[in-house]
């Protein structure tokens, strides 16, 4: 091989990929970097799920507030029918 094939971007790639598998060191780095690469993603995720359900929890409890206030809000004009309807 010339020296001019080891300055190719293929022949780089695989020179460096079978010196970190040879290379004890270099694979601990890169297994420590996935493991905590993976736990990221995971903290990541569990942190999105919470804001999710913290969201709906929301939701919910401003629906059921508005669904109250309709609910009183109509009731009360029954009421004073009835009162009024009764007294006449």
């Amino acid at each position: 091989m010339a020296v001019e094939d080891f300055l190719e971007s293929e022949v780089a790639i695989a020179v460096a990929a079978t010196a970190a598998a040879i290379s004890p060191p270099v694979r601990k780095v890169l297994r420590r970097g996935a493991v905590y690469g993976i736990a990221g993603v995971m903290i990541a995720g569990d942190a999105i799920m919470s804001f999710a359900r913290g969201v709906g929890s929301g939701v919910q409890q401003a629906a059921a507030t508005t669904t109250n206030a309709v609910q009183q809000a109509t009731a009360k004009p029954e009421a004073g029918t009835e009162a009024a309807g009764g007294e006449g």
